[in-house]
């Protein structure tokens, strides 16, 4: 399948309307539209740049990146039971 990417609007009745010219062989086609949400995204690098700043974490290893990595995961939760994660993903993994 040949894939092009374009510039296109949506005007005020709904139609679909593509900025540039296109050459392509007549025939049914897929259409698959993204539309950039500005707002969300901005405020989801916040979000994340927050997150980062407040799970800094102290951990002591002698591989950097890997030391890095951890300091920015969270800590595991009190009432974790390990057994208990294993048996719901081994439920997960063999349909049971």
């Amino acid at each position: 399948m040949q894939a092009y990417k374009l510039n296109a609007t949506i005007d005020e009745s709904g139609n679909l309307i593509i900025d540039e010219p296109l050459n392509i062989a007549p025939g049914t086609v897929e259409v698959i539209i993204l539309q950039p949400v500005p707002s969300l995204e901005s405020s989801k690098e916040n979000q994340i740049q927050s997150q980062r700043e407040k799970q800094k974490r102290i951990v002591e290893c002698s591989i950097p990146i890997l030391k890095e990595w951890l300091e920015s995961t969270e800590p595991t939760p009190s009432d974790f039971d390990p057994d208990q994660a294993k048996w719901e993903y081994l439920k997960e993994k063999h349909n049971l």
